[in-house]
């Protein structure tokens, strides 16, 4: 399990400037004044207060299901990566590049995924033998290989099968397995016949999936087309729901092999677990144990033919970037419909994102050379300290938890492991094979090195070295199992930080993500793990009881939010992210205060140091979303939107006399009525 700042973009590749700079990025320190909207009171709306100018002329490009702040440095950050992919394709190995066979590597995996002519000679070639193989399936035990292979292949089957640290003994590796399969974004989708948005999304299902088969040339395509869709309403009702699929000790499941074949009926779990390469393994973790039992039983009770197509679609879902325009054409006409995104993007767009993700590792050397100056870290790592400083006093001092639990809780921040920028040792892909001209079978092969390599992983000492995301990546996690924070180097730019920048502006930006990452550790979820990243209890029932009492008030705040009409954010599964908000960026208060040393702000353009910190915070959540991305947002996402977690610092005393918010301004909270729970 781990959390991060949820931003709905898959890779965000950005640089960080030259810190040679003399001005700040952003306006005269930091802030873009031009784009706030000052005839709105900060008191009624501060995120249109802040942002309003700036989202007034804020128009989603025609390939974005929405666009902030996050977007734009995705975009600028994407070409500067490309220059990296091209050069390193030309480069042929030269002093100063990524060497021979990793640019190789890049080189003709991007040129391989660009040749769109070689991809349309090819037609569907590339694909048949695994549609082939979906084919030949002939009763539970080929359902339950092609299952096991999925993994290799980037299928999304009904068992997502996983190697992560054992929650309860994070010194070793284990299998893990959860509910997965669906080919809508959540169960609601299926389930939820209230909604009219969510009945056109499974009316933009049945044509994608009709049109899908009819690609492989099947016959009667729009009655098989809603079998499966049948098929996986049946799976959406065994699936857990979000908000119980985030529970860390209901999610926790030991169950030994034994008894993953007696209790878990349906599949063959020889045939299954040895597809997956993982034969030998005696025990697993099960995420959602009732939801695998009961997807199991539909292997048997399903017609086998149903079963076929679901493959086949699951397979030409996985395989679809990869092959001709028709194919492409046809999966982005579902992902326009689900998330509003008129135009697919471009191309090239596509090859650096996909090439990225396959050899993150072997063009983020470059890119940390180039774009991650020391400097740069060594602030990061000053930030970093001086947060945890902040967070260590406010644990001192917090009256509502009993001081044994207190102490240890100090100990678990104290054993802390922050990793800033990149990691020490990079991925070596001297096993991943990449042949010029081939993009599905580089692809094919990219997730099956990856799988390997994560089965390798069984037996050995857990590697806490290993990071999750690139440093290309704009975006920043906690992982609650090793104890650590992760803040990779391309967050570390305007406007979450920016070293000619005001204090103020820092702290309130990226100060408040580095607070809202430690403070993960200790949300509703993250606070389960002792400060050796076990899962276990360490806090009395009666600190768990205080604990439940104030997050239930987060629950209520967040849940009267209403971001589309009638359709208000869950407050139960965004708990854990909007603790961390209103936590981090009380935290981040509290280091930008220290760091003042008892002295007072200076007046910046006429804004007080206060009034920068909170700009500075609510800048960082500028954004458009289009309507059907947002209310996928608010079905299964954990985060709140971003339009509404500026709203915050309604719970900071701070913010009520830096912006002289009174009583009958619409964000106005009596003093007992504001959130305070770290």
């Amino acid at each position: 399990m781990r959390f991060g700042l949820g931003v709905s973009v898959l890779a965000l590749l950005v640089a960080v400037p030259s810190l040679a700079a003399e001005k700040p990025e952003l306006g005269t320190f930091g802030f873009d004044v031009a784009g706030m909207d000052r005839g709105v009171k900060p008191g009624d709306d501060f995120y249109q207060f802040a942002n309003g100018a700036y989202l007034k002329a804020l128009e989603i490009p025609a390939d974005k299901s929405s666009f902030g702040m996050f977007h734009k440095l995705d975009d600028l950050s994407r070409e500067r990566t490309r220059v990296i992919i091209e050069e390193a394709a030309a480069s042929g190995g030269a002093p100063g590049t990524l060497g021979g066979t990793a640019a190789r590597k890049v080189g003709d995996y991007f040129a391989g995924f660009m040749d769109e002519a070689a991809i349309e000679a090819k037609g569907l070639a590339p694909v048949q033998p695994y549609l082939d193989a979906i084919a030949k399936v002939d009763g539970p035990a080929g359902i339950s290989r092609i299952i096991g292979q999925a993994t290799r292949m980037g299928m999304s089957v009904p068992v997502g099968i996983g190697i992560q640290t054992d929650d309860k003994n994070p010194d070793v590796m284990v299998v893990s397995l959860s509910q997965s399969g669906l080919g809508l974004p959540d169960r609601d989708y299926y389930l939820d016949k209230d909604q009219p948005e969510l009945a056109k999304a499974r009316e933009a299902y049945l044509v994608w999936a009709k049109a899908m088969l009819e690609l492989t040339g099947a016959t009667d395509a729009g009655p098989r087309a809603a079998a499966v869709m049948a098929l996986e309403t049946k799976m959406a009702t065994a699936h857990w729901t979000v908000v119980e699929s985030r529970d860390a000790d209901k999610t926790y499941n030991d169950v030994p092999r034994a008894t993953l074949v007696s209790g878990y009926a349906g599949y063959d779990w020889a045939a299954l677990l040895g597809a997956a390469g993982i034969e030998g393994a005696d025990r697993v973790l099960v995420a959602q144990p009732s939801a695998l039992q009961g997807m199991g039983k539909l292997i048997a009770s399903e017609p086998l033919a149903v079963w076929k197509d679901y493959l086949t679609l699951r397979q030409m879902a996985a395989a679809a970037p990869y092959l001709p325009k028709r194919v492409v054409d046809t999966n982005f006409a579902l992902v326009k419909a689900l998330s509003g995104t008129p135009q697919l993007r471009d191309r090239w767009k596509r090859g650096v994102d996909n090439t990225s993700a396959m050899l993150g590792d072997a063009v983020a050397q470059i890119y940390v050379a180039r774009h991650f100056p020391p400097e740069a870290k060594a602030k990061a790592d000053e930030l970093v300290k001086n947060i945890i400083v902040a967070m260590d006093a406010r644990l001192a001092n917090l009256e509502w938890m009993a001081p044994a639990t207190r102490a240890s809780a100090r100990e678990k921040l104290k054993a802390f492991t922050p990793k800033i920028g990149y990691p020490d040792k990079w991925r070596d892909y001297s096993k991943f094979e990449v042949v010029r001209g081939d993009a599905l079978g580089n692809a094919m092969r990219g997730i099956d090195f990856e799988h390997e390599r994560e089965v390798a992983k069984l037996g050995k000492p857990v590697d806490r070295s290993e990071w999750f995301l690139t440093p290309m990546t704009v975006n920043a996690y906690a992982y609650p199992v090793w104890n650590e924070i992760v803040f990779p180097a391309a967050i570390l730019q305007a406007p979450f930080f920016d070293a000619n920048a005001d204090a103020a502006v820092n702290y309130g930006a990226i100060g408040a993500v580095i607070g809202h990452e430690i403070t993960h550790h200790f949300d509703d979820q993250g606070r389960k793990y002792d400060k050796t990243g076990k899962l276990a209890e360490w806090w009395t029932p009666e600190d768990v009881t205080r604990f439940e009492g104030l997050t239930n008030k987060v629950v209520a705040q967040y849940g009267a939010y209403e971001p589309l009409p009638g359709k208000k954010i869950n407050g139960e599964l965004t708990l854990g992210e909007n603790i961390a908000d209103l936590a981090g960026l009380v935290i981040a208060k509290d280091a930008y205060a220290r760091s003042l040393d008892g002295k007072a702000a200076p007046v910046i353009d006429g804004f007080s140091g206060d009034q920068r910190f909170f700009l500075g915070f609510a800048q960082v959540w500028r954004a458009k979303y289009r309507d059907q991305v947002l209310l996928q947002q608010l079905v299964s996402d954990p985060h709140s939107p971003s339009s509404f977690r500026p709203f915050v610092v309604r719970n900071l005393d701070a913010w009520y006399s830096a912006f002289d918010v009174k009583a009958g301004d619409k964000l106005y909270l009596a003093p007992d009525a504001r959130l305070r729970v770290w």
